[in-house]
């Protein structure tokens, strides 16, 4: 018979609830054990090599991969092809962290004596501090857990949830304990919203050279009209006789022109312009050149160099565009 809405919504709450006490029981595990085990790796000279079988190898390889893009360098070997020939992968200067529910996995047994003959560091991650595996380690970390969050006690639910868990309490802890930094993290995610926050410069978005929008004081409003309309910013720098950067003209600034009925073909820029602009430089981070555009809600910035000399132009599309929104 089909299952009730209910019944369907109390398993669920029920599966979430047990879970949630499997983590909650974590808190009393991060002992000695746990510290000696991030001991052990910042000791490492060599790679964090995580190993596991069925649903244990599925969760050591999302620890790999957390420990990898947190500073820790790591990669997951299958244990069973580590007795066929991915023990080659493995050397002394390395650690191990195996993950075993029961802490007897067959496959996961076969190649400790193996380790052991290399003198590889050995961490654990069992639900049983008395098995084999817990023996054999270097470091035990318990994640032992009441009961599985499945009815029937058998799938790994509660168990892969804590284990998961503990993996990242790992990873973070020794990620704060190297002072791994955001621009860090951006170094190993430069395709990510976070890596291209922190690595794109203004320079590598700005409109230069033959694209940068550009007249002299003296030039007539009509003529500076016609610069902002050729390349298309909807502004355009001002410059004095030493290419000094003396204002900037923009659509606003046109709008209120015009709204005093300003002739454009006798009114020198000069005397229309904004003069106390902000501006950028080249290689300021982009995020920091769109907070100065949100901040004074305009759409456009002047580059300048440390002569505040104009070198570029930055426009708020050209920022969103590069995803560092």
């Amino acid at each position: 018979m089909p299952m009730s809405k209910l019944s369907l919504k109390d398993s669920a709450l029920r599966t979430i609830t047990m879970e949630r006490d499997a983590i909650t029981e974590l808190l009393d595990r991060i002992d000695a054990n746990f510290e000696h085990a991030c001991e052990l790796i910042l000791a490492c000279s060599g790679r964090v090599v995580v190993t596991g079988m069925g649903k244990s190898g599925h969760i050591g390889t999302k620890i790999a991969a957390t420990l990898a893009s947190t500073g820790t360098p790591a990669m997951f070997v299958h244990p069973g092809e580590a007795s066929h020939g991915d023990l080659g992968m493995i050397t002394p200067d390395d650690v191990v962290i195996a993950l075993s529910n029961s802490g007897n996995t067959t496959e996961v047994l076969t190649i400790l004596p193996l380790l052991k003959r290399m003198g590889t560091p050995l961490i654990s991650m069992t639900g049983n501090p008395a098995s084999t595996l817990s023996s054999a380690a270097d470091a035990n970390i318990d994640v032992t857990v009441s009961q599985e969050a499945c009815s029937l006690d058998l799938a790994p639910t509660s168990s892969t949830t804590a284990t998961l868990v503990m993996g990242d309490a790992l990873a973070i802890s020794l990620m704060e304990a190297k002072g791994f930094s955001a621009e860090d993290f951006a170094f190993s995610h430069p395709g990510g919203a976070l890596g291209r926050r922190l690595l794109l410069k203004v320079e590598d978005v700005m409109h230069s050279g033959p694209l940068l929008p550009v007249v002299f004081v003296g030039t007539k409003l009509s003529e500076a009209l016609m610069e902002i309309t050729r390349k298309g910013l909807g502004m355009t720098t001002i410059v004095d006789n030493n290419n000094t950067l003396v204002g900037v003209f923009t659509d606003g600034d046109l709008r209120r022109a015009l709204d005093q009925n300003i002739d454009i073909h006798q009114t020198a820029i000069s005397d229309i312009m904004t003069r106390d602009c902000k501006t950028v430089n080249a290689d300021m981070l982009a995020a920091e050149a769109l907070g100065i555009m949100d901040h004074g809600k305009i759409s456009a910035l002047a580059v300048v160099d440390e002569a505040n000399k104009p070198v570029g132009a930055v426009h708020l599309h050209d920022l969103l565009n590069a995803g560092v929104a």
